[in-house]
């Protein structure tokens, strides 16, 4: 990943306003609203001075007025100026910001791919007449030739960059092309024009990488209100079978209510939906629904006549419900920026709720998988990039000849052109770029990081200390993480819905004891420990559990490490004694507390007895598919592309066509079901894709 070069960066005069209006006066007058809520007061005085700025601030914390009311105080300051050009790259974030603006009798409009070119033409004519107080952009409009330049005949006030994390190949929702949006920053910010960044997660690192990006590395920064003292954190070790009948068991109590249950599949959906009925008023929300009905159970919870929303984590981006008492994860999320997020949709009303994880080290095999298919080992993204000729090749063929599986082939090259290491033109010819830099090198960097990021939170779910003082910590919120919350699992473990403990009986004393005897007591010495140097029969699950409770009782400290062999990650567990177990004295086993186990009902009936093992069998690409269907799919794609300026994949991959081609779906719920088509693309691209199959002959 490269930061916006030096001699690209803007070396603008800073369009400042010596006087601040008042900004209290506007915020009553034109958003309707009595007061600020905390922290925003400091970030709208310091955006509408001019100060280019970085806001961290969770979901629900308020970050759209720290753009929109310091937006709309610099253009009465102004008025020969543009109002606010806000960048954005969810379709359905922009249409919702467009929304409540207007709600407000504020002037707003919207250009992405999803609206007809004369409404989008229209948009651009309003905003170079005036009318227009905010223009909300998708990032790939300002590729398109002469866009920036019309632009600019009515330069903005304010530049706000929502969803900022996504331009960092460290965040965990990075978007290759969403990073060539510094390349045009500094021509809309040539009048002197200063910028905000938005996002509600981004660590320290990425917080770095999102200022460089953007080529304001003297921005103001404000990373604040990550404590919610009123949400309940608890992690809980449960088998996954036991999970669901444990959820239902949560969500009779109706205090805990309403709620959102998030699980790892659409099947989990159905299957837990079909549960809850007999007690509660429950419904699905996942991307194999039609745009229709997704809206239908979105409105039905925002009303209060659904209870539990069932989802996986495509529900949530656009709820603004305040009253949610209980968020549930079946299973750990990919990384703790996603899980703060989805977390905090519970408690907006400051009332107390709770946020329930029901996990096991299980899990860590599903975001195995997932995390090889999107990021393929070095070796695979060397092979290809060693096979494009200097003259460029068509990328199809490039992909045919790869001898590598298509879904792997299309995320190697994805990856490739994310880190700068090939070109696509816009006739889909990949070209090696000259090397400017070790591409290889950056790449395995990345690829390290996201997988760090899912061993966060198995660390984060293993932890012993205050929840919320951790989750604080690792957002970069230091000044506000001396103070334990009193809630969580850790804090009030009495208090705890799910999670219960014990003390050890007489052979967990003995383990314990010879557990602490391992582990070297010289200087506090680290050890790598294993369940065999105790006992043959020793289950590693009660291992893990006798280690984690001499941790919560401050007798050791655990942290992860990792080596490298063969090409693969092996990481494994340290144990360091604490001051406490060296002291003198028996009574250290009066603190330990074993977390008592959740037994999977189906496991216990089929006693010792194992399932027989499922063997994975290699999916070789559907070989029945139409012809005519893929050539017209491929030549709409390229269209598309051209049309937007960028190369074809970032439409959708080979693979998303070849299965459109052999199922041929003919309404929108069966295109849902076709991999990789979620709600984003289906609603940007559906009818078009539907048409395409219906001229080809297949209606």
């Amino acid at each position: 990943m490269l930061a916006v070069p030096p001699q690209m960066r803007s070396t603008r005069a800073a369009m400042t306003l010596p006087v601040l209006p008042d900004l209290d006066a506007l915020l009553h007058d034109r958003f309707h609203l009595e007061r600020f809520r905390p922290h925003q007061r400091e970030v709208c005085e310091a955006v509408t001075r001019g100060a280019d700025s970085l806001l961290v601030m969770p979901t629900g914390g308020g970050k759209s007025l720290c753009y929109q009311l310091p937006g709309l105080a610099r253009q009465m300051q102004v008025p020969s100026r543009g109002g606010v050009l806000v960048i954005s790259p969810l379709i359905a974030l922009m249409e919702d910001q467009c929304l409540k603006l207007l709600a407000n009798g504020i002037a707003a409009d919207r250009i992405h791919s999803g609206r007809p070119r004369g409404d989008s033409q229209n948009a651009l004519r309003r905003w170079l007449a005036g009318e227009l107080e905010f223009l909300i952009l998708a990032p790939e409009r300002l590729r398109v030739p002469g866009f920036v330049p019309r632009l600019m005949q009515r330069p903005p006030n304010l530049i706000a960059v929502d969803e900022a994390h996504c331009i960092s190949m460290w965040g965990h929702d990075f978007r290759p092309d969403y990073r060539l949006l510094g390349e045009r920053l500094p021509e809309l910010r040539a009048a002197g024009t200063p910028t905000i960044a938005l996002t509600a997660t981004a660590t320290v690192r990425v917080q770095q990488d999102i200022v460089e990006q953007l080529g304001i590395p003297d921005a103001s920064r404000f990373i604040r209100g990550f404590r919610r003292d009123n949400l309940a954190v608890e992690m809980v070790d449960i088998a996954p079978g036991a999970r669901m009948a444990k959820v239902v068991e949560i969500l009779r109590d109706k205090a805990r209510l309403p709620a959102i249950a998030y699980v790892p599949s659409r099947a989990k959906v159905d299957e837990l939906v079909a549960l809850l009925g007999k007690d509660v008023r429950a419904d699905g929300y996942h991307a194999g629904m039609t745009a229709d009905r997704r809206s239908a159970v979105q409105d039905a919870f925002q009303n209060g006549k659904l209870e539990v929303v069932v989802a996986t984590v495509a529900f949530g981006m656009g709820v603004d419900k305040s009253d949610i008492r209980t968020v549930l994860h079946l299973g750990l999320p990919g990384s703790i920026e996603s899980y703060y997020q989805e977390i905090g949709r519970a408690g907006r009303d400051g009332l107390p709720s709770y946020a329930i994880t029901l996990w096991s080290a299980a899990d860590r095999h599903l975001h195995t998988h997932f995390f090889d298919r999107a990021y393929p080992p070095l070796s695979v993204l060397e092979k290809l990039h060693g096979q494009i000729p200097a003259e460029g090749q068509e990328r199809d063929a490039l992909l045919r000849r790869s001898g590598l599986e298509l879904q792997v082939a299309e995320a190697a090259l994805e990856k490739l052109w994310g880190q700068l290491a090939v070109t696509l033109d816009l006739d889909d010819i990949v070209r090696p770029r000259p090397e400017t830099t070790n591409w290889s090198v950056a790449y395995t960097k990345q690829r390290l990081h996201r997988e760090a990021q899912i061993g966060e939170v198995f660390t984060f779910a293993r932890a012993t200390g205050c929840r919320m003082q951790a989750l604080i910590r690792y957002f970069g919120d230091h000044g506000d993480a001396a103070i334990s919350c009193g809630r969580c699992d850790h804090c009030a473990p009495a208090e705890s819905i799910v999670r219960r403990s014990r003390g050890p009986d007489g052979m967990e004393r003995k383990l314990l004891a010879r557990i602490l005897a391992a582990v070297p007591r010289r200087a506090m010495g680290t050890a790598k420990l294993h369940r065999e140097e105790f006992a043959e029969t020793l289950d590693r699950k009660l291992f893990d559990r006798l280690l984690a409770a001499l941790d919560r009782a401050g007798l050791v400290e655990l942290s992860e490490d990792a080596f490298e062999k063969e090409g693969q990650t092996i990481r494994y567990a340290t144990v360091k004694l604490t001051p406490g177990a060296l002291a003198d004295g028996d009574d250290w086993l009066a603190d330990v507390q074993i977390e008592a186990e959740h037994k999977d009902p189906a496991a216990l009936a089929r006693g010792k007895s194992k399932p027989a093992r499922r063997v994975k069998s290699a999916v070789a690409p559907p070989s029945d598919a139409d012809p005519g269907v893929l050539d017209r799919l491929k030549a709409w794609r390229l269209g598309r592309a051209r049309a937007q300026g960028v190369p074809a994949f970032v439409i959708l991959r080979d693979a998303t066509l070849l299965e459109i081609a052999t199922t041929l779906p003919q309404t929108m719920a069966q295109l849902l079901t076709v991999s990789g088509i979620g709600a984003h693309k289906a609603e940007t691209y559906g009818a078009e894709l539907l048409a395409e199959v219906r001229v080809a002959g297949h209606a």
